[in-house]
C-alpha cells in the first residue's frame, strides 16, 4: 500500500521534508542563541558600574564608541560653530527637540554636541564663544532605527532628523566624528539629555522579536512534519480505496 513512496513525486516530497526540518530547527536554534546573547549582554551591562559615574576621559581615548565606552563621560576642547535643532524628540512625555551645536575641536575634527533638550516653541540659547571645554556622555551615531530619529528629508533649514556623521556630511564641510556628546551641564533654558544605552545591550522589542522568531521556526518544523503525515495518510487511503474498488 505504501509503494507510492518510491515514485519520483514522493522522492521529491521526502527530500524536501528531510531538508526543511533541519533547516527550520537550525534557524530556530540560531534565533534562540541571539536572544540568549542579548540576555547575557543585558545582565553584564546591569552589573557594570554606571558609565556616567566614572571620571571624565579625553574623547580620543574612548573612540570608537562601543558597548564599553557608550555613556562614558568624555571631555573635548574647541570652539562652537553651527547650531541645529533636532525636532520631534520627547522628554518626560513633553514635545521638544535637541539643540545640537558643532564643536570644532583642537584636533581639527568636528564633534556634534547636544547641549540640551528644548521645549517645543522655545528659543535655543546661543552657544558660548571662544575656547570651551565640553563634558558629556559619549553616544554612538544614530541610525534610522534609533528612537525618535527620522531619516526623512524635507526639514526646514537649520534642522536635522538624525544625529550622525552621515547626516552631517551633506550639511558641513568638516570632518565629523562618528559620535556625539550629550552635555551633562546644559545652559539655562535647556534640559540635559539622558544618555541612551548602547545598541544591543537592552531587552528591547528587537530582542523579544528573536524569541518570537524562535517559536515560529520550531512551529514551521512541526508543520512540515504534520503536512508530510497528512499527505502520506491521504495517499495511502486513496490507494487502499482503489485496491478495494471504491475509488
Amino acid at each position: 500500500m505504501y509503494g507510492f513512496l518510491r515514485t519520483p513525486r514522493w522522492w521529491g516530497i521526502n527530500v524536501f521534508v528531510l531538508l526543511a526540518i533541519p533547516f527550520c530547527l537550525f534557524m530556530g536554534t540560531w534565533q534562540l542563541g541571539k536572544f540568549e546573547d542579548r540576555v547575557d549582554t543585558h545582565q553584564a551591562a546591569e552589573k557594570r558600574p554606571d558609565p556616567s559615574t566614572r571620571k571624565a576621559a579625553p574623547l580620543a581615548s574612548l573612540l570608537p564608541v562601543d558597548k564599553e565606552t557608550s555613556g562614558r563621560i568624555a571631555e573635548a576642547k574647541g570652539r562652537y560653530g553651527e547650531q541645529f535643532l533636532v525636532p520631534d524628540r520627547r522628554l518626560d512625555g513633553k514635545d521638544g527637540g535637541y539643540v545640537l551645536t558643532l564643536l570644532k575641536t583642537d584636533g581639527g575634527r568636528t564633534l556634534p554636541v547636544v547641549r540640551g533638550w528644548l521645549p517645543a516653541g522655545g528659543k535655543a540659547p546661543a552657544a558660548p564663544s571662544g575656547e570651551v571645554t565640553v563634558t558629556g556622555a559619549l553616544q554612538a551615531s544614530e541610525n534610522a532605527g534609533t528612537k525618535g530619529a527620522s531619516a526623512a528629508g524635507g526639514l526646514p533649514e537649520g534642522q536635522l532628523g538624525i544625529i550622525s556623521a552621515a547626516a552631517l556630511v551633506n550639511v558641513v564641510d568638516d570632518d565629523v566624528y562618528d559620535a556625539w556628546l550629550a552635555q551633562t551641564d546644559s545652559p539655562a533654558g535647556l534640559t540635559p539629555v539622558p544618555p541612551q544605552a548602547a545598541a544591543g545591550t537592552g531587552l528591547d522589542v528587537k530582542a523579544f522579536q528573536n524569541l518570537g522568531y524562535t517559536a515560529e521556526w520550531f512551529v514551521f518544523a512541526g508543520f512540515v512534519v504534520f503536512m508530510w503525515f497528512r499527505l502520506l495518510r491521504r495517499e495511502a487511503e486513496a490507494h487502499r480505496d482503489e485496491a478495494l474498488g471504491l475509488a
